[in-house]
């Protein structure tokens, strides 16, 4: 008897502490983006916006556009939209033209995990 009582009070504590903890495995996942993936826009973008399910650091996320024929396209540098820190901004330097785009991202979350992703969208 004298064991139960410590191995049910030591499980009790590491249940509550599970109910109660916020888990700390989350990862930041792409929610939606502009433009959207598999979409077909007129106008090209100046800029591209991807939202994640929670906080990311602008310092150590971005992304790589690649246009037709597998060209790289310049980006400016990556930020976090100040009143939004699930938003990631990218600047276009150049104006994109009709073709087929990928983009292929990467962000870390304020709780230090990484995640990355890849997506399709077209210039008309």
């Amino acid at each position: 008897m004298a064991f139960i009582a410590p191995s049910a009070r030591g499980a009790l504590l590491f249940l509550t502490a599970l109910m109660t903890t916020p888990p700390a495995f989350a990862h930041a996942h792409l929610q939606h983006q502009y433009p959207a993936a598999d979409a077909q826009v007129t106008a090209a973008p100046q800029a591209l916006t991807l939202n994640f399910s929670e906080g990311i650091e602008a310092n150590f996320s971005g992304l790589t556009l690649t246009g037709p024929a597998g060209a790289l396209i310049a980006t400016g540098k990556a930020k976090r939209n100040e009143k939004d820190n699930t938003q990631l901004i990218v600047p276009l330097n150049q104006p994109l033209k009709p073709g087929k785009y990928t983009v292929d991202w990467h962000v870390v979350s304020v709780d230090g995990h990484k995640t990355q992703g890849q997506y399709h969208f077209s210039v008309k």
